[in-house]
Formats: structure tokens, sequence, C-alpha cells
């Protein structure tokens, strides 16, 4: 069963933005039998700027920090979109795994995370329900706020 992804991209007004490359020795994509794997997107906006930097509660604070993470699934669903042709091939959202810039003492990771499961949620309707993790970490490259990988599976 498909999904009307591509759609509800335009109804919900959103750009995606040409999808970065890998800037090391990995892929950003990768499909396996019927899942595509799509490796940690920063939360970086359509001009390739960090929304956010530094870690939450001293660089960024947690509103800074759900846009980052709005922001890293954007680039998730490019990233999505180039290895497919197309978001509706996507039947479901398995995994999301965010990575929080944050000191030892935060605690408010999860609102953060839902700046992506949210926009998951909105793209794909209840295909977009989905397992995630959300780990403190205590930096991320370019010293983003927040870094959002996930798993889907598709057809």
């Amino acid at each position: 069963m498909t999904t009307n992804a591509e759609a509800r991209i335009s109804e919900l007004g959103l750009m995606l933005p040409e999808p970065p490359k890998s800037v090391a020795n990995y892929v950003a994509t990768k499909i396996s039998g019927n899942q595509l794997y799509i490796s940690g997107q920063l939360c970086l906006d359509i001009e390739g700027t960090l929304v956010s930097k530094g870690a939450v509660s001293t660089g960024a604070t947690i509103e800074d920090a759900v846009a980052a993470s709005r922001a890293c699934a954007i680039n998730v669903l490019a990233q999505a979109r180039a290895a497919l042709g197309s978001l509706d091939r996507v039947t479901g959202v398995s995994q999301l795994r965010g990575y929080i810039a944050a000191h030892a003492d935060f605690a408010d990771h999860a609102p953060i995370m839902n700046g992506a499961s949210d926009l998951m949620v909105d793209v794909f309707g209840d295909a977009g329900r989905h397992t995630r993790a959300t780990v403190g970490v205590s930096s991320l490259p370019l010293q983003a706020s927040v870094e959002v990988e996930a798993i889907f599976e598709i057809e």
C-alpha cells in the first residue's frame, strides 16, 4: 500500500533540500530488502546552514532544538526521496534515532525529538508512527544541536 506522502509534502508547504552528500567513508542511504536505511542527518536548513548550534540549554534553547529536530527530519525525507525517486514508495517509518547535544544533567530529550516524530506522522499518517531512541551526546558534527537517522519500510 502506497502513501500519499508527496501530496502531503505539498499540502504542508515543505520544501525538501537537495540532500547533502556523504563527507566520509559511508553512504547516505542503503536499501536492503524492503528497508531503507538513512544515515544521520544534521539540522541544516534549505540553504545548508545549521538551524541550531551547540548543546541544548547552554548553546541552544529547547525550542531551537525542536526546530532542529524537524529540520533533521526534513533532510531524512530529502535523502529518502533521492534514494527512492518518490516518498510514495515508503510504506512505513520503522524507527528514528535522535542524538541531542546536551550536558549530562539535561533530561528533556523526548520533547525535542518530537519535532522529527511529529513530522513523520504529518507526512505519512499512521504509517509514520515508529519506534525511536533519543540519546544525549556531548557533541555532534559541526556543533549541530541535533542529528536524526531513520529506517523506512519501502515497496
